[in-house]
Parts: C-alpha cells; structure tokens; sequence
C-alpha cells in the first residue's frame, strides 16, 4: 500500500477500493499534479477518454501541454460552463433543493454502490485538500481517475493542497469528492450532476462531469455553506478589493451578485482603449462613443474573487463585516477579453506566469502560448462564453491576505438595453445607494441578469437565489435569508450599493459602472453623503440616485445617473422598466414568507409587495448617510 496511504484514517467504503490493488497516486508536489494533467513527461497531446457500458469509448477532454501550462478543452460544448440545475440531494436532511430520490424515484445506496464498484476498476489520484479558516480547516479528500490529473490539479489550485509529505498522521477526511465521470452518460443522459450526501460525521459529493465548476469549485463552496448554515454563519458571493487611492486614502469594497455579476471585474483594473482614454458608454443606436479621461487610477490590493468568508472568529469591534478569502486560488473568466491590450494586468499574469496555469476552454496547439483572448469556439463563429483560468492566490500580486473591514457591500446585475419601444429592468443608474434592508432584498432575488456567459440557462431575468450563493447550497433557503439579514444589521458601519453592468438605459457600457462607482467612492474616503447629493429614485427598488458624480475633475453624464433622463426611455421607459422589476421582486420574494422567516425580514418583504415607499425601508432598518 502507498505509504502515504496509511496516514490516513478512511470510510469503510473507500478503503475497500484501495485494497482492490489499483495504482493508487497520492501527489507529492504540484508539479506532479501537472504532469499527471498532460499525460506524463513527454506528452503534449493528452485525451481523457472512458470506456462507457453500451456506448464504447468515449473521449471528453483534450489537454496540450503549453509554453504557459495546461490547457483543457471538452469536446461537448455544454460540459464547458456550469449546468444551473446539477444538485440533488441524497441524505434525508432539511433541504428546499431537489433530492435524488424523488427525481430518479430511487434511493440513491445503489447508485452509490454502482459508483464504488466503478472506482474500483481503476487507477486512482487520492488527493487531501482542506478548506475553511487556518484555525478551523476541514479536512478533505478528492478521490478520481489518475486520468483526470487536470481536475485534481484545478482543485489543488483552488483549495488548499496538501502535499504529500504533509499529510499528517491520522488524518481523517471530513469531506469527500468521488469523481466519477462515465455515469454522466449511464444514468444521466449526458448532463452535468453532482449528488451531496451530508452523512453524520462526513459530507460526500460525487461529481459526476469533469467540468470543476459544480464540484471542485461551487460544490466545496456548498460544503462551506452547509458547515455555515449549522454553526450560524455566512461565505457571502462576492469579490473583495482594498482600494487606495491617489491621495492614499483607503477603502474595502465588497462586491456581490450572481455568475456574471461582475465579481472579478471589481478587483481588475479599469480597461482603457489603446490611447489610454476610458470608454464609458456606446449609444446602443447611433453608436456615439463617451469617453473619460482617468489620469491616475486608484491602486487595488485583492482580497477575495468569489468567496469570501464571514466567520464570526473574523469580526470585531468595528460596526464593520470583516471577510478573509475562503479559496486558494481564483476561477477567472475571460470571455471580456477579446484582443491583445484589454486587460495587461492579467494577460502578463497569464502569458508569463511564475509557474504554468491551467486553461480551460482556449484555442491552442502543443507547445504554443496560451492566449487568453484566443477562445475556443462552441460554433462556427460562436465563441465560447465561458473560457476560463485557475490562478493561484500567491501568483497574484499585492494580494492580501488577512482579514479585512468592509466598507461598501455592493451588488451587481447583469442589465439588458431598455428603451421606450421595448422596456426592460435595465433601468438602473451607474450606481445607487441602498438602505439596508433593500440590500437585503437584492441578495435574496440576486437577479441572474442578461446574457450570462458562465452557466448554462435560458434567456430571460431569473433568480440566482438568496446571496446569489443558492445554487450552491444545500439546506434551507429562509435559513440563509435569517443569516443574511442578521449580518447586515448586526454589522452598519458597512454602506450598500446597486450597480448594473452592460447596459444602462440605451446605452452599453460593460463592467465600467462598477470600476467607476469604485474610483469615486474610494476618493470620497469616508466622506458621508449629505441629504442633497442623494434623490429618491424613480423606483423605490433602487434606493437613492445620484445627483451629480465627479471623477478626477469630470462630471459623468446625467443620463448615466438617472435613466428615465435619456429620451430613448423617458418616464414612459423608465416606468414600464420598473413595473418588470417590482413584479420579479414581488415574485420572487413570495417564497420566503414562511414561519421561519425573521419577523423583521417579513416585514421588509410585505413593504415590497405593497409597493411601498423608500421612506418606509428607511424605518425598518435605518441607514447611515
């Protein structure tokens, strides 16, 4: 037996596979995990296939070695972005998630076996990890085919590794990924699905696709969203990036929403065109262009991309939430960047890494660079939406890595163009200011928005569900509404704001309402908001506009604060616009009336669907100015 085997202290079940004999690899270095990736030393062209009862072999993945790493490609153009519908749930423990059970009207035990059997048949990675605080980590374990070296290494990248050697006596997993890739095609008619049995003393996920996102990245996130949901506490969806501004004034802006929201563009750096000059919008119609001239940006220290922790070990006297990053490395998607120049912050990180990366869904051949603007193509013409990169956390520099006060919380949606002709919610500002208890609002529609690039989902406003982190988790969904609540009261030195990306009004504008909320916030520092700087939005749903905003000596254009100004959507718009609003709200927010639902976050919610004023949010839960 490996002897790093026999540190270990496993399930019954397991153990019973590792004395079948298969070659058992338990990765020693990262470089190992690579290697393992590409398909050994020597090989730049390496396919992840399987042999499928009663449809032969069937081939995935392609992985080339690259001057710059690992690049992963799946042949099927649905296993490149993440299924929104892939949990099920197979314990009998409180749950508002579909279970195993009643979808396949089965128990899950027999296909839990057939799964073991499975991986019984063949060499195996067996790859520890842990996740969670440095003082409380939960031990993990990733059990996969030794094929599939690209998704342990991806994992290894995005929790905590451990080596080895580091492994220590009598470790004990708390928490078990089974990958086992085949039964997509046996059982699940070639769909993405990962089961999460919570057992008493150990959470199992099996992870039944190669595409990391549900498992090895949003399938841990769910173990720490469950650990949260017992102990009372929250891993809010969102970016983290401590800004300091030419003045070297400091602020922490935390940045929240559903896939698409916006949630690494927060921590990048504003995107200027070749000249160095700032598009701020496109006229949708006439495409008249709007440019900034921004001579010295704010400098960004990131703290959390996608999940940050806000563990009650964290907090402090402050009247602040305090957040440190829940993950290892970062899952980044660059489906924005389309030539060379659009962001050389990370095409630097990416191009000339310190040590080589893993791609997923890029064009490249054996031995070439990897270019992050070169996508695969999910069609002829049709690049694919969702190509990805996992960068470790030490590669990225000025990280931070302690804990930090957050001073703004804002919230991102994914905005479709609104005009008078055909009105739609993309009526919001550049940016808004929220009252507390709209904030919480916003986290438990979390609109999934326009066009969104990282999963697969029809078209049309949705909801990611309460913290945008639903999808994710596997408990009660007023349970985690209880939570978000308590967090924004207990903590209200922390402000909020609403902030659209692509489009406001008639207009595009991309990801640039956040990059420049997040310059002039940070050069207003602490700075409160006086009465008049503040106007009660035209929809109560949206807080509080802007009456002017200044951004190193140059006012943005009014029709970009207040939407109902630009004559393309008017009043009439701007009205019909929220109308589509205040009934998805009203919609969505139904399902939280239950007995379990804090009385105060009742009392929020009834405000809503008797469309009341902004003045009434106001009273519920005050906010600072």
């Amino acid at each position: 037996m490996n002897k790093y085997i026999e540190r270990m202290v496993l399930p019954a079940e397991l153990q019973a596979i590792v004395d079948k004999g298969m070659e058992i690899t338990v990765p020693e270095t990262r470089e190992e995990l690579l290697e393992l990736a590409m398909g050994g030393k020597g090989c730049n062209h390496f396919e992840v296939a399987y042999d499928v009862l009663g449809k032969g072999r069937i081939a995935e993945v392609s992985v080339v070695r690259s001057k710059n790493g690992a690049v992963v490609n799946y042949h099927d153009a649905y296993m490149r972005r993440r299924d929104p519908d892939c949990m099920l749930i197979a314990d009998d423990g409180a749950t508002d998630k579909p279970r195993y059970k009643d979808r396949y009207t089965t128990d899950f035990s027999s296909l839990r076996e057939e799964t073991f059997a499975w991986l019984a048949t063949t060499d195996l990675i067996l790859m520890p990890f842990s996740t969670g605080l440095d003082t409380k980590e939960i031990p993990s374990l990733l059990v996969a085919p030794s094929n599939a070296g690209f998704f342990a290494g991806g994992l290894a990248d995005l929790q905590k590794f451990i080596p080895a050697e580091q492994i220590p006596e009598g470790f004990t997993p708390e928490a078990i990924i089974y990958l086992a890739p085949t039964f997509r095609h046996t059982h699940f008619n070639g769909k993405q699905m990962v089961v999460h049995n919570r057992l008493d003393s150990l959470y199992e996920m099996f992870a039944y696709n190669l595409y990391p996102g549900p498992s090895a990245k949003k399938g841990v996130y769910g173990l720490l969203l469950t650990t949260g949901e017992k102990e009372g506490w929250v891993t809010a969806h969102g970016s983290t990036v401590r800004v300091i501004t030419p003045y070297d004034n400091i602020i922490t802006i935390m940045h929240e929403g559903a896939s698409g929201g916006g949630k690494s563009e927060m921590i990048e750096k504003i995107h200027r065109e070749m000249d160095g000059k700032i598009l701020l919008s496109t006229h949708t119609e006439t495409k008249e262009k709007t440019y900034l001239a921004l001579k010295e940006p704010c400098e960004l220290r990131p703290v959390t991309d996608d999940m940050a922790l806000c563990h009650p070990d964290l907090q402090n006297s402050s009247g602040k939430l305090v957040v440190k990053d829940a993950e290892d490395g970062w899952f980044l998607r660059t489906n924005h960047i389309t030539k060379y120049g659009t962001d050389p912050y990370l095409e630097e990180l990416c191009v000339h890494p310190q040590e080589p990366l893993i791609f997923l869904n890029y064009e490249t051949v054996p031995l070439s660079t990897c270019l992050i603007w070169e996508h695969t193509m999910d069609a002829p013409g049709k690049p694919c939406p969702n190509p990805r990169v996992i960068m470790p956390r030490r590669l990225i520099p000025n990280i931070v890595n302690e804990p930090v006060e957050v001073d703004i919380r804002s919230f991102g949606v994914r905005t479709p163009p609104c005009s008078k002709e055909n009105p739609t919610y993309g009526i919001i500002g550049m940016f808004h200011m929220l009252p507390p208890s709209l904030a919480w609002l916003w986290r438990l529609v979390a609109p999934r928005g326009h066009d969104n690039p990282s999963i697969n989902d029809t078209e049309g406003m949705s909801s990611e569900g309460v913290g945008s982190y639903w999808p994710f988790a596997t408990g009660s969904m007023v349970d985690q509404a209880n939570l978000l609540l308590k967090q924004i009261v207990d903590f209200p030195g922390t402000r909020y704001i609403l902030v659209p990306n692509q489009h406001i009004g008639i207009y595009k504008v991309g990801f640039m309402p956040q990059w420049i909320a997040r310059e002039y916030l940070s050069r207003r520092g602490s700075a409160k908001f006086q009465p008049h700087q503040l106007k009660p939005s035209r929809s109560p749903l949206l807080g509080y506009s802007l009456d002017s905003v200044k951004v190193d000596g140059e006012y943005i254009p009014k029709e970009l604060l207040e939407v109902n100004r630009q004559g393309e959507v008017g009043a009439e718009g701007f009205d019909a616009g929220a109308e589509i609003l205040s009934s998805f709200f009203k919609k969505e927010l139904k399902k939280f009336l239950t007995p379990a639902l804090n009385p105060l976050g009742r009392s929020i919610i009834e405000t809503c669907l008797r469309d009341g004023t902004l003045q009434e949010y106001l009273d519920l839960v005050p906010m600072k100015i």
